[in-house]
């Protein structure tokens, strides 16, 4: 577990109700209709699913009990701390069942959107300092020139967007996946946030890697779980990763009109990490459109989303955005929008030295015996073919190709002349025209 820039501070659990933020009716009805659907009894296994501290789930029970909506079941179980058992009244089930006609939502209590703001401020992406060395480390595995370094360094520390372009094959998707290494550490997400009465979805299992916290008692009314806000989940700061299938609806809130609940759009999902955009120019949507989707978030660290009334409101916007593309920037962007992205770094081939280090690199790794012959038949013969233009992920395209022939021929993995001329021939495709 990377624990590099996991200092950051927790959000504080709330004392009591009243330190919630949240509606009062909101809060009762989330209540109700988690002991209805979960078939809940004990304030501990309560206080548990809704993500709050014992105390405050004690003081919405007995909210819940004024109403009339909860009523003690007269049993104490003596395993569990001689805990007094709650039950759903006849009214109380009946106002379950309403409340999830409105709303499917039940389980963690949302963290107001105000308040989550203020989280995010304590765990800013933007306060992340990062070495050289950390950088150096994270991209130990590729083999990438000092001036690089010097240009991907500032860019990552900064915090702001970051776009990668050049040939394809050359390690731009390899870069940016060092880049998320290298930042590591740890921050608190959301089970949900709310604005306006209406809770958004955003902890997603797919995008977030929660830390694995110290076992506890489940039944102790003094639980180790109160030293955060446990409304939220401590994970690895997260990664979203999206390519030729992303596309402008993926960047509005979702409505789920059979839930009535809202789901959290990916970059609000990145917040305090990382939204890189693979591949971009290969989308549905013009590489421009897409980038004037991004203008006010880039500029002002907030972006705008809108429910299913209509009504606007604005969400923090922190994560380094870091767009790869194989395209020319003059070819896909304006010049206002290529001066709204912060750092513009060019990802070339490899020099020929460095050529031969990665080559080298993953023979070995696959244990394939390095052959000079082999390598000056490449070097001086079939390179020539291309101008002598080099990319990264030839040597290991190649290496798997003559492993591919010798496996195919039932001899020991080697590198010859004539093995690389039949890898050769399947990394390129000859110009021609073919006949229909």
């Amino acid at each position: 577990m990377n624990m590099r820039n996991s200092n950051v501070i927790a959000p504080p659990p709330p004392r009591g109700v009243a330190q919630m933020q949240l509606p009062l009716v909101m809060m009762n009805n989330i209540l109700i209709k988690t002991v209805f659907r979960k078939n809940l009894e004990l304030v501990s296994d309560i206080a548990r699913e809704i993500r709050v501290p014992v105390q405050v789930a004690q003081e919405l029970i007995d909210t819940a009990r004024e109403q009339r909506l909860v009523e003690a079941s007269g049993n104490r179980t003596t395993g569990a701390g001689n805990e007094m058992g709650y039950q759903l009244t006849d009214l109380g089930r009946a106002r379950a069942a309403e409340a999830l006609a409105q709303s499917e939502y039940y389980g963690p209590m949302p963290v107001p959107l105000d308040v989550y703001k203020e989280q995010v401020e304590r765990q800013s992406i933007r306060n992340i300092q990062i070495s050289r060395g950390q950088l150096t480390n994270a991209m130990g595995h590729l083999i990438l020139p000092d001036s690089l370094l010097d240009h991907l360094g500032p860019a990552v520390g900064s915090g702001r967007s970051i776009l990668m372009y050049g040939p394809p094959g050359n390690g731009k998707s390899s870069i940016s996946n060092g880049i998320r290494d290298a930042i590591g550490g740890n921050i608190y997400i959301p089970h949900a946030i709310e604005y306006a009465g209406q809770v958004i979805s955003v902890y997603d299992p797919i995008v977030h890697t929660p830390i694995e916290m110290p076992k506890e008692d489940q039944h102790s009314l003094r639980r180790a779980g109160n030293t955060f806000d446990s409304r939220y989940v401590l994970c690895q700061r997260p990664t979203v990763i999206t390519g030729g299938e992303l596309t402008l609806s993926m960047l509005d809130l979702v409505y789920n009109p059979t839930a009535r609940t809202y789901q959290a759009p990916l970059q609000l999902k990145s917040t305090g990490g990382v939204f890189i955009v693979d591949d971009l120019g290969r989308q549905e949507e013009p590489p421009q459109a897409l980038i004037n989707r991004w203008i006010v978030p880039l500029e002002e660290s907030k972006d705008i989303l809108a429910l299913q009334s209509g009504e606007k409101f604005t969400v923090p916007f922190d994560t380094l955005v870091i767009f790869s593309t194989n395209f020319h920037p003059n070819k896909i962007f304006d010049k206002a929008a290529l001066r709204r992205i912060f750092f513009k770094i060019k990802i070339d081939g490899p020099s020929q030295a460095d050529f031969l280090k990665i080559f080298a690199l993953v023979a070995r790794a696959k244990k394939v015996p390095l052959d000079e012959a082999t390598l000056i038949h490449m070097l001086k013969v079939k390179y020539p073919e291309i101008d002598n233009i080099y990319a990264n992920y030839q040597p290991g395209f190649l290496i798997d190709q003559m492993m591919a022939i010798c496996d195919f021929e039932g001899i020991p993995y080697q590198m010859t002349p004539d093995l690389l001329d039949r890898a050769w021939s399947n990394m390129f495709v000859v110009e021609e025209t073919i006949v229909h």
